[in-house]
């Protein structure tokens, strides 16, 4: 009995083997069988759809990256917004330029960097801007009214600025004190030029941009009358763009409608 039991093992074991003649059978069978079910997968589909259904799977997922998006934003951007433009000069158009400014310090901040930057370019005046609002105490009228002509001489040979501008930007304070006076504040003053509503331009090219207007001239008549400093036509018109009293960004920019946006 235990010989009977031990010739079955063995068949056993042979019929199991990798290269038995069972086991081939086997591995027909279920080649067999994985072909029945494709046939049954692929019923009433043609080749076409089936070509169709084979590159819709081998098609690559397409991944839309922030450098895609920045891109596109970059295109779009005023055409004076280029890839080489310092970043500080770009966030600066996209976070500050065209919005509408009520803040009297921030107005007397604007108004002073737009006339320094007469000879230069933004980009050179930003980056001077911290070390600026430091010198002339965050650009806050009544601090620096009171400065002395030994402040005055510091702040010229500490941030190198020309003395005669720097004896410039406290007449200024000055001239804002008095406006306050009559109008409650600077911003009344000047938001009143254009009916405390920003103009909005609509160009479509930088070529077709005004350096000057009707409106900004009228706006340095009066602060000349008034005793104010380096304010020319260009650059209060400079200021108030900067300022959001007129939205100048291309009407292709996206900025243009967020800061129309702004003025209602």
């Amino acid at each position: 009995m235990i010989k009977n039991l031990s010739n079955s093992y063995e068949a056993l074991l042979a019929d199991r083997a990798p290269g038995s003649i069972a086991a081939a059978q086997r591995e027909q069978a279920s080649l067999a069988q994985a072909q029945r079910k494709m046939k049954i997968a692929h019923y009433g589909r043609t080749p076409a759809k089936l070509e169709k259904e084979a590159a819709t799977a081998a098609a690559p997922v397409v991944v839309v990256n922030a450098a895609t998006v920045a891109n596109s934003q970059e295109e779009k951007r005023c055409s004076f917004i280029t890839p080489n433009s310092d970043p500080l000069y770009v966030a600066y158009h996209d976070e500050e330029w065209g919005v509408p400014v009520h803040d009297d310090n921030m107005l007397f901040e604007l108004l002073v960097l737009s006339g320094l930057q007469v000879g230069l370019d933004w980009t050179t005046i930003l980056k001077r801007r911290k070390g600026l609002r430091s010198a002339f105490a965050g650009f806050d009228a009544e601090v620096v009214a009171r400065f002395s002509e030994r402040q005055i001489g510091s702040i010229s040979t500490d941030y190198g600025m020309d003395l005669g501008k720097v004896r410039g930007v406290v007449d200024n304070s000055n001239r804002i004190l008095e406006v306050r006076k009559e109008f409650g504040s600077f911003d009344k003053y000047l938001w009143g030029f254009v009916n405390h509503k920003p103009i909005s331009t609509n160009c479509k090219s930088c070529r077709k941009i005004p350096v000057k207007t009707s409106k900004s001239e009228s706006v340095s008549k009066d602060m000349v009358r008034r005793g104010f400093r380096t304010v020319g036509p260009t650059v209060v018109h400079s200021f108030m763009q900067a300022a959001g009293l007129t939205n100048d960004h291309l009407v292709s920019c996206p900025r243009h409608l967020h800061c129309s946006s702004a003025l209602n």
